[in-house]
């Protein structure tokens, strides 16, 4: 039952498909454009991953997570029986998973700089929740001083939780252990509830001021920056986060988007259309036309082998062998509809069009050596693979055959065509990892792709 409902979503005869991470979630189809998560994953490495599957055509995918702390009671009973060390590990990555979901703060900010990538806020193109309806922002200085110096008068050896109970003046057996309830600052913000603290030490974190040891499960350190900010503070205003622990619900907005498809109805019909020439022609839905064609044709109306050929990824070897059936069902439409056509259809450029696409391509019809044609444009090998990939993405055959029989065995490019044929997308990466174990390389993936793109999808 499984493989028949992965098989029908891949073909487009079912249109959502409900997925465990176990059992669902390695389908890689290219065009998914929500992901959704009824409840909230365990760590942010298996949100992101998840949330992953969506859009990998290079078009939008939205992702909707439901949230309530009753997820994370859940998850807390899971941990239970687990061994002390695996406890630990998990509480510190439902922790984040936490911190994720009550922020207020920049979602792909926060995302970015747990995996230790700097994001420039002025670039924000206002894709998350948070950025499209920004909370009140309010002044912490003093009070990221407090935490900071908090931090520092208990050595800088606790996490998150404890630091917050030393600043609200909880008098838990830990602070009593340790003696902190004698300190200075215990107590020094209890004029604030838990969730703003939670606010004040993520945000310290996000600003380099605060840093956490993953080595040691999390415990706070002060970065540089963060000792030169209590010298001398600067002004810090942050969002608070919004406390779900009592919430039965909330009200989100998806957005409009930012979508290119001009004709919707138009853009369903031609989504049946490439369903049925699948069929017909026993191939996937993709290698008949990628969602970003299908696109182009809602947008422009193309009505004729000429205006087809000046699609996206759409070439004339694909305009004939696909094209006949889209252009008629698009004619029908335009005339039964009464639509005014563009006057003119736009020619939109591969993303990373090659300038030494031409050297490459004159290199290729003389049969010389890929290695030698590399060396003319001042590319590695495996840049010239990449771009051989982009070329034939674009719509455009290229004939390898002289090369490829040199130098990838009749059996590999048989089980990579095989791999090809049955796969959920055209991904090279996704390849490598079912092949891998095969002793193929990706080089030979990377060839034998273009060999197949150019036959079947072009």
């Amino acid at each position: 039952m499984r493989t028949k409902v992965q098989d029908d979503f891949l073909m487009e005869e079912i249109e959502v498909i409900v997925a465990t991470i176990a059992f669902g979630m390695g389908i890689d189809k290219p065009d998914v454009r929500f992901v959704i998560h009824y409840d909230i994953p365990k760590s942010i490495e298996n949100y992101y991953q998840e949330t992953g599957r969506g859009g990998r055509d290079g078009l939008e995918g939205k992702c909707l997570a439901f949230y309530s702390y009753k997820d994370i009671l859940k998850l807390e009973k899971f941990l239970r029986d687990k061994p002390v060390s695996e406890r630990e590990l998990g509480a510190q990555l439902m922790d984040e998973i936490i911190a994720y979901s009550e922020t207020s703060a920049c979602r792909r900010k926060f995302l970015l700089h747990y995996f230790g990538e700097p994001y420039d806020e002025s670039k924000c193109d206002k894709k998350c929740d948070n950025c499209r309806s920004p909370k009140d922002k309010v002044e912490v200085n003093k009070d990221m001083v407090l935490v900071i110096k908090a931090i520092l008068e208990i050595n800088e050896k606790f996490l998150i939780k404890t630091v917050v109970e030393f600043v609200t003046g909880k008098a838990t057996k830990e602070m009593k252990d340790f003696r902190f309830d004698k300190l200075p600052l215990f107590g020094a913000g209890q004029h604030q509830e838990d969730l703003y603290w939670h606010s004040i030490i993520r945000h310290g974190i996000l600003n380099n001021l605060i840093e956490k040891d993953i080595e040691l499960y999390g415990l706070l350190r002060i970065t540089e920056t963060g000792h030169q900010f209590i010298e001398k503070p600067w002004s810090i205003t942050i969002p608070l986060n919004r406390d779900f622990s009592d919430a039965e619900g909330d009200d989100i907005a998806m957005g409009d988007g930012a979508g290119t498809v001009l004709d919707e109805t138009l853009m369903k019909m031609l989504v049946e259309l490439r369903k049925k020439e699948a069929k017909k022609h026993a191939v996937q839905p993709w290698i008949i036309f990628q969602e970003p064609s299908l696109q182009d044709m809602a947008t422009f109306y193309p009505v004729s082998l000429e205006d087809m050929l000046k699609i996206t990824g759409v070439n004339q070897g694909k305009a004939g062998k696909y094209g006949k059936p889209f252009i008629a069902l698009i004619q029908k439409y335009v005339d039964d509809n009464e639509i005014e056509r563009p006057d003119e259809i736009l020619i939109r450029q591969v993303a990373n069009k090659s300038k030494d696409k031409v050297t490459i391509i004159q290199g290729i019809d003389k049969k010389l050596p890929l290695e030698d044609i590399a060396y003319n444009v001042g590319k590695s090998m495996d840049e010239l693979l990449e771009e051989l990939n982009l070329i034939v993405d674009g719509g455009t055959k290229i004939d390898l055959d002289y090369y490829i029989e040199e130098e990838v065995d009749q059996d590999i490019i048989e089980e990579i065509y095989e791999y090809y044929q049955d796969a959920e997308s055209d991904s090279i990466t996704d390849a490598y990892k079912a092949l891998k174990d095969e002793d193929i390389t990706m080089e030979e993936i990377c060839l034998v792709r273009i060999k197949f793109m150019s036959e079947f999808a072009n």
